[in-house]
């Protein structure tokens, strides 16, 4: 059986389109566990619906006393679920009719995840951005500078692998929240089968937490930097010597490219903020390229041009 985890917050305009999308799988062996943040809006009316008229959906409320937010709700749903394989899902993506069964088709005895592609979807006019890319030669390397991405949908996993973990989602992380999990996850080496269709249409919106850093929401961006940092620090204890380097420059490179956007929005707070943060990494990283970014700030602020210096 396949357990379907669902963390959901106010989706009360999409979730029905998610749910259908897991009514409508050719494969019928699945549970979906449903798992409320606090929603107040009317999703839970739309979900009951659900769980009225099919025993294989379940609603369950977030506990008070756990953290609020998507990754603790995965893992109290990995608690209650019963299934064999685990499916980790959002509540605003769409499942295509035929995943469930060509995910479980893939998945032999050796293997302990598959992985599918998904499309990234303009949700106002459904139009397809473009897919993700899940294959490379340097799997570790490129997933951690975003030229690799499972997301969270992407695969399917064997429970006996993750109860193997001694972490699951982090609850301190609420960007790149699959970034942290599936690279801890492939840090233990697991025998990987890619499935290359594109089997998910992942909806791209406003009220996407990934758009969040886009808008320059200051507690994610933090939230992103406090996810590569942590990954620094594990590749520094694994001893993956190449990949820390790889790590060390992207991170300093994208706080460069926040850096630009603030610079554009003329968000000088959040620049003074960022750049100071960003000056405690280069200085820690050994990072010189900090020197022609200062400069490159003074001469954009005063005469409104050099952005090629912040590269």
């Amino acid at each position: 059986m396949i357990s379907v985890i669902i963390p959901v917050y106010n989706r009360e305009i999409l979730i029905k389109e998610t749910l259908d999308s897991i009514l409508r799988q050719t494969y019928q062996h699945w549970e979906c566990l449903i798992i409320d943040d606090g929603s107040t809006d009317n999703t839970i009316d739309i979900v009951r619906k659900y769980t009225d008229s099919d025993t294989r959906f379940h609603l369950y409320i977030r506990p008070e006393q756990q953290n609020k937010g998507p990754n603790s709700c995965r893992n109290y749903g990995f608690n209650l679920c019963k299934g064999d394989f685990i499916k980790w899902f959002d509540s605003d993506d769409i499942m295509y009719p035929n995943l469930l069964a060509e995910q479980i088709l893939t998945v032999n005895y050796v293997s302990d995840i598959t992985v599918c592609k998904l499309e990234r979807v303009n949700l106002v006019n459904d139009q397809i951005i473009n897919y993700n890319n899940i294959h490379s030669k340097n799997l570790i390397s490129d997933y951690l500078v975003g030229k690799v991405a499972f997301y969270v949908c992407g695969p399917l996993w064997k429970k006996s692998f993750l109860l193997n973990q001694d972490e699951l989602f982090d609850n301190n992380i609420s960007n790149l929240d699959d970034y942290d999990f599936n690279l801890r996850m492939l840090y233990q080496k697991p025998k990987i089968t890619f499935l290359n269709k594109s089997l998910i249409k992942y909806r791209i919106h406003n009220d996407s937490l990934s758009q969040e850093i886009n808008n320059l929401n200051i507690s994610e961006i933090y939230s992103e930097f406090n996810a590569r940092l942590k990954h620094i620090h594990l590749l520094k204890k694994l001893a993956y010597n190449d990949e820390l380097k790889v790590l060390k420059k992207f991170t300093i490179t994208r706080a460069f490219y926040l850096i630009e956007r603030t610079l554009l929005k003329k968000e000088y707070y959040l620049l003074i903020t960022l750049y100071i943060t960003t000056l405690k990494y280069s200085i820690t990283f050994k990072d010189l390229r900090i020197i022609r970014v200062t400069i490159g700030i003074f001469i954009i602020i005063i005469l409104n041009k050099g952005y090629s210096l912040l590269k």
